[in-house]
């Protein structure tokens, strides 16, 4: 069992997770045990969870109770070294859009330490150190970012749509420089991401993550196998057994994600009419239950009522 454990790069097991003592789960029963040298894929929809489990992960998000290691260590109690968490967040700090050369910037976080790999990713990620961050776009920011992050040998990366601003040769670049990692220096990445161009041969493993947690008991190993197939989707039929995925020619990968994502959404559609059902009796609660999209018969179409609602002078003369 020891030996097993020491094998492991991640160890997520059963977490639940909450923003506030009083608020709903945001996250139930998630579930995630990866080895050493794993290229993972969170796949799942906006506000699926996927975020907030590797915010927790990187100890940047409090689970007091939670029993989460990383390569064998608490991530709380005992936190590891090598561990790197790299978000969108980054980008709209002010600090990063202030008038400062990338030279400058990337010195002042140890860029002259680890010289040989910064200039590596300074040419695979095409930054030029002349530029200054204030006046660079949002995608040569993001360059600039991930330089930053993986100039210092990492163990653990976690990532976190980190490449949506990237042109297609920066991020195929990228990626190849990120698999090369797990290969020689068995390092462990698990990413999150809505853009799988280019990633159909990248992950080692794919978790599916609904309304919080993991749908599968553990992670799926990818590409599909005799063993494990029965566990996917079909990759020759849509989600509704249409066949509108094999005229669209996805990818294997894009045909599983799309098909996990439409099941999502039936499933979650059908949880919120069984919430209303439950609450019809009760108008606090009732006002409390969300719906996503159009609120037909909910809306007026009067031009008279519409704009009513947003008189507050009339409101104030009452």
């Amino acid at each position: 069992m020891a030996d097993a454990a020491a094998a492991l790069a991640v160890d997520v097991p059963h977490l639940n997770f909450a923003f506030d003592p009083n608020a709903p789960l945001t996250l139930l029963d998630c579930n995630l045990q990866l080895p050493r040298g794993s290229r993972c894929l969170l796949i799942g929809a906006n506000g699926a969870g996927k975020s907030t489990l590797l915010r927790i992960m990187a100890g940047k998000r409090l689970a007091s109770q939670a029993n989460i290691r990383v390569f064998g260590r608490d991530v709380f109690r005992d936190a590891p070294r090598g561990v790197t968490y790299l978000g969108t967040e980054w980008a709209m700090n002010p600090v990063v859009r202030s008038d400062i050369v990338v030279s400058h910037f990337l010195d002042s976080v140890g860029g002259y330490r680890h010289k040989e790999r910064r200039d590596r990713l300074l040419d695979i990620l095409d930054v030029d150190l002349d530029w200054r961050m204030h006046a660079i776009s949002d995608g040569e920011r993001r360059r600039v970012q991930l330089c930053m992050g993986l100039m210092e040998p990492w163990d653990l990366l976690l990532l976190d749509e980190v490449t949506v601003d990237l042109d297609v040769q920066v991020r195929a670049d990228l990626l190849n420089f990120l698999a090369e990692e797990t290969i020689q220096r068995k390092a462990t990445i698990i990413y999150a991401t809505h853009i799988f161009d280019g990633l159909q041969g990248f992950p080692t493993h794919v978790v599916h993550m609904r309304l919080g947690t993991t749908v599968n008991p553990k992670p799926l190993v990818w590409p599909p196998n005799e063993s494990n197939a029965h566990e996917y989707p079909s990759l020759h039929t849509g989600a509704d057994g249409s066949n509108d995925v094999i005229e669209r020619d996805l990818s294997p990968l894009l045909t599983v994600a799309l098909a996990w994502l439409r099941e999502d959404r039936k499933i979650r559609q059908e949880k919120e009419k069984e919430e209303a059902s439950a609450a019809a009796k009760d108008a606090h609660a009732l006002s409390r239950l969300r719906k996503r999209g159009a609120r037909v018969g909910e809306e007026t179409t009067d031009s008279e009522a519409f704009f009513s609602k947003y008189d507050y002078g009339a409101g104030a003369a009452r």
